[in-house]
């Protein structure tokens, strides 16, 4: 069986990665930590293909390290006992252990607490990569003793750089094509490609569109149909289509997506969504992720359905969402504005002197937004 291409043309080193400048860029932390040899516990954090892997294979080479591969949808307490034992057993050997455990938010807590102590006492430095937030998915003893590393999606000039290092025939226009369809991800963009090449020998953007639609690509949990089965989930229950939802629901289940990610959807869907139409959305959602970490998988798709057609059928209304976004518009746009005297806190007299909090009124219909922005209504039109 050959090599899949994106690990031929893996960056064997930081002068031949592409991206991620504000982590390995001249003196950025993490060229920083490679260049002057810091081992320590880390954990990438940013969306699929953003080299994640890659960069873990970086550090450990150029810390001369013993680097062990796993992955926290497989793996578990035995393969970690397993790397603690061949290394006591190989006690004259220097080199330090790095535990490279891609998708750690896959890792229950039991599993996280069996690791805890192997990175405290220093036998494992850990590279924990995920997609998901860390902060909700790794538990707070072994965060904080990780340093977080956000990576972002790779621009669309990275991605033209990535896809031009493959020394593929194809015309500007099918290049400009699967980078609009891979969206910041590398690694999606290098399989459709290769792909295609397989399937068809010529690349167009006809080939690669029959290639997208074909049996050979299926549901992967870290690339592009996770995020297209979410968006038509999310999708139907805005458009109050509980039939449709369900369905995705169900192909998400069935296909072994993390039911916690599923849940964080739902909670941000009923504010985004349902907000003030049915304040209760949140509540609801907020007991269906709770039901999901307490009870589990299989049990908690029930609970899952249920939300799922609640939130389907709810009332919607974006104004609460909306009304944010055009406030932040305008935080962004001014910087901070000056706040008006009257609703300024004041614990002392220099700053009663200074007439902070005078006037004010509880009750008052007089705008409180600062002077630029007075009479500025977000929530509804101006």
């Amino acid at each position: 069986m050959s090599e899949p291409l994106a690990n031929k043309i893996r960056p064997k080193n930081l002068n031949e990665f592409v991206g991620q400048e504000h982590l390995v860029g001249k003196g950025k932390p993490l060229r920083k930590a490679i260049e002057e040899k810091h081992l320590f516990s880390f954990i990438l954090w940013g969306p699929p293909g953003s080299g994640k892997t890659t960069l873990a294979r970086i550090y450990a080479k150029n810390l001369n390290a013993e680097i062990h591969e796993l992955s926290a949808v497989s793996a578990g307490k035995d393969d970690i006992r397993e790397i603690i034992s061949a290394s006591q057993n190989q006690k004259l050997e220097l080199k330090p252990k790095i535990l490279f455990l891609d998708e750690i938010h896959r890792f229950n807590k039991a599993q996280q607490d069996y690791l805890l102590p192997f990175v405290e006492s220093g036998e494992l430095t850990l590279i924990g990569a995920t997609t998901e937030n860390p902060s909700f998915e790794v538990i707070a003893p072994l965060l904080s003793r990780c340093r977080v590393f956000v990576m972002e999606p790779f621009t669309e000039k990275e991605m033209a750089e990535i896809i031009q290092s493959m020394k593929i025939k194809l015309s500007k226009e099918s290049e400009n094509w699967i980078i609009k369809i891979a969206d910041g991800d590398a690694r999606q963009a290098i399989v459709i490609l290769e792909n295609t090449k397989r399937l068809y020998g010529k690349i167009t953007v006809e080939t690669l569109k029959e290639t997208i639609q074909s049996k050979h690509l299926r549901y992967d949990k870290k690339g592009d149909e996770h995020y297209n089965t979410i968006s038509a989930f999310i999708k139907s229950m805005r458009a109050s289509q509980p039939d449709a939802a369900l369905y995705y629901l169900a192909r998400m289940i069935e296909a072994g997506e993390d039911p916690k990610f599923i849940a964080r959807r739902m909670v941000i869907f009923a504010s985004e969504d349902i907000g003030m139409a049915q304040p209760t959305a949140l509540v609801v959602a907020n007991e269906v992720f709770k039901a999901v970490e307490v009870i589990g998988m299989p049990e908690a798709q029930i609970n899952l359905a249920h939300g799922v057609v609640y939130l389907s059928t709810a009332k919607k209304d974006r104004k609460s969402y909306d009304a944010y976004f055009r406030a932040l518009e305008d935080v962004k746009k001014y910087g901070n504005l000056p706040i008006p005297l009257k609703i300024r806190n004041a614990p002392t007299k220099l700053m009663k002197d200074l007439e902070y909090g005078k006037g004010y009124d509880k009750y008052t219909d007089e705008s409180y937004l600062p002077d630029k922005l007075r009479g500025k209504k977000y929530l509804g039109r101006n």
